[in-house]
């Protein structure tokens, strides 16, 4: 398989998104305000303590801000398919002569590209200068984390990409994806750290691909796992991804059989 179309696709979603400049300043200003409000609402839940529980401030803002900045990045656009197969354009792309599933991982990933470059790193660079967060456990650790990262992001798009498959069966798959938003938001521990979860609860989180998105990675950045369970918590994620991934290629294959594509 040839890379060099996915690449076009992946820089031209790059591109587009740098031809609007004032939206370079109000996505940075976006997610400062989320940082800065979580801030507030942490410093006033601690009310001057060190540690709750064992999970001290430094712990929480480190959390929030790297798993709000990863957020940034990890910008999936649920509604590739769904408006495809709404305004009939999906037969002109199931024309063509590259994968629409590669297209929309390429799509994906430039439109990633640019909130990495001009959203997260502005972002969190302010955000350390003014609240400071945790220096990673080590080198090794922050690569890892990084790698942990990256299947955070594979989790969190197979996932959209198996639901927007439901689009063939539904007229409008908006509820699905805001039930699966709240779901992330809330049980990723990007909102509440699982840190302050009851123990059962993070047990049964730990198996589900919502903890694997930010939660597994920021551990890592804090040295908190064990390579035992570094090398568990990649295979949680890997399996997940695959499990999505087949997920998808089966609702695809059984969709195209309902597809009809009126106009012309």
């Amino acid at each position: 398989m040839k890379l060099s179309p996915y690449l076009a696709f992946a820089k031209k979603s790059f591109l587009s998104r740098s031809a609007y400049r004032f939206d370079h300043f109000m996505g940075i200003l976006n997610t400062l305000l989320r940082i800065f409000i979580f801030w507030g609402i942490y410093l006033a839940l601690y009310n001057g303590k060190s540690e709750v529980d064992g999970v001290t401030m430094t712990m929480v803002t480190t959390n929030f801000i790297l798993s709000m900045g990863l957020s940034t990045v990890f910008c999936v656009n649920d509604f590739y398919l769904p408006n495809r197969i709404q305004n009939g354009s999906i037969a002109n792309e199931m024309l063509l002569p590259v994968s629409i599933h590669g297209r929309m991982l390429a799509d994906n990933l430039g439109n990633a590209l640019f909130q990495l470059v001009f959203h997260f790193i502005p972002a969190v660079v302010i955000s350390v200068l003014v609240i400071g967060i945790h220096a990673p456990a080590s080198f090794a650790m922050f690569a890892l984390f990084l790698l942990s990262a990256i299947f955070g992001y594979g989790v969190l798009w197979t996932i959209s990409f198996a639901l927007q498959m439901l689009a063939f069966w539904l007229i409008n798959v908006w509820s699905i994806m805001t039930i699966k938003n709240v779901f992330i938001n809330v049980l990723s521990g990007s909102m509440i750290p699982l840190w302050f979860m009851p123990d059962w609860m993070k047990g049964v989180l730990t198996f589900t691909p919502f903890s694997s998105i930010y939660f597994t990675p920021v551990q890592i950045y804090l040295g908190q796992l064990s390579v035992s369970e570094i090398i568990k918590g990649f295979g949680i994620q890997l399996l997940w991804i695959l499990l999505f991934v087949i997920l998808g290629k089966v609702l695809w294959r059984q969709g195209q059989k309902k597809l009809v594509v009126q106009g012309g």
